[in-house]
């Protein structure tokens, strides 16, 4: 930076904050760096007293920290986000639309090891609704050199997306209810209108639900109608312990679905169980999903509704942080759990 008389400051490019402070009122930024002095601001400078200001004068391959933070922003910036303007070196990116949110968590430590620059970001993996901001750019110098920009681009096109949200899909799910005390009308469902808004919560709907006994053929019967008819996920409740007369997992594998994992490492959700018949995916939730706010099923299901095919990886992994901590009020995401 170099300090210049303001009246020959126009045109050129503020080097610090400037300050404003009114005697028994307000005290802030008057100008902040970054600002491109104009002619008409020459009086409020003088004003304020300052005859000389400091402007910055950069050499060429040196990027001022705004126009750094753009270039960076955008170039992690994938699909479903919108970028806030830039103030001192900073850009959050916000959520465009409802989905998932991807993040190449690897890719994110590589830029992050360049001195300099910072991307910060929330979980991967999580649920996000529109205009929730998600992450942070910031460039930590007023000015940096170009070269550690380009590099961080590299990495960001490599990883392209490094960032990003997926939409979640409008799923046709169909829910088997299994219990000889639902089905013979002994106790009313509780678990249908749970499901019903948390699947309408992610953009799908429950198109039709079969009540079912502790019969293995009828649940395997019940599967096999729902896809049929076109579910495109279907969950079955109910009947997920190992007492001898809950045959539910028994009744998926009936049905000619291929087990992924029976059991999370989750608490509440131990007892879930995840297949596919062909590319659609069949759920056993246990009771846990009905009774507590979080459980697998957030953790879980979001990524179902986005579209993706989940290994026994992608289960076991959850374990880190799959310990709910049970708050008296529940503030997930914004929390510990599943965030391993």
């Amino acid at each position: 930076m170099k300090a210049v008389p303001v009246e020959e400051a126009v045109g050129m490019m503020l080097g610090h904050d400037v300050t404003r402070i009114v005697p028994g009122g307000e005290k802030g930024p008057a100008f902040r760096k970054g600002h491109i002095i104009r002619l008409a601001d020459v009086p409020a400078f003088l004003d304020i007293g300052k005859q000389h200001v400091y402007v910055l004068d950069l050499p060429p391959g040196v990027l001022h920290e705004d126009e750094a933070a753009q270039r960076l922003a955008k170039a992690a910036a994938g699909a479903g986000l919108a970028l806030t303007a830039p103030t001192e070196g900073r850009i959050n990116l916000v959520a465009a639309t409802r989905g998932l949110l991807k993040i190449d968590v690897p890719a994110l430590h590589r830029l992050n090891a360049i001195e300099d620059i910072v991307l910060s970001t929330v979980h991967t993996d999580h649920a996000v609704a529109v205009g929730r901001p998600v992450a942070g750019v910031r460039v930590i110098p007023l000015a940096v050199p170009a070269e550690k920009i380009a590099a961080a681009e590299t990495i960001c096109r490599q990883a392209f997306p490094l960032i990003q949200v997926k939409p979640f899909q409008a799923l046709r799910v169909g829910m088997v209810t299994t219990g000889s005390e639902i089905f013979h009308g002994r106790i009313q469902d509780r678990f249908g209108p749970v499901l019903r808004r948390k699947f309408e919560q992610l953009g799908s709907g429950v198109t039709r639900q079969i009540l079912v006994s502790d019969d293995v053929a009828m649940t395997a019967q019940a599967i096999r109608e729902l896809i049929a008819e076109g579910a495109r996920m279907v969950v079955v409740t109910g009947g997920m312990s190992v007492d001898p007369d809950d045959r539910t997992p028994a009744g998926i594998r009936a049905a000619g679905a291929e087990v992924i994992t029976y059991g999370a490492p989750t608490f509440p959700g131990a007892m879930f169980l995840l297949a596919y018949i062909g590319d659609i995916p069949v759920l056993g939730l246990p009771g846990c999903v009905m009774y507590y706010q979080t459980s697998v099923f957030d953790l879980v299901v979001p990524r179902l509704a986005a579209g993706e095919r989940l290994r026994r990886e992608d289960i076991t992994v959850l374990g880190h942080g799959g310990f709910c901590r049970g708050c008296e009020t529940c503030r997930y995401p914004a929390c510990g759990f599943g965030c391993g």
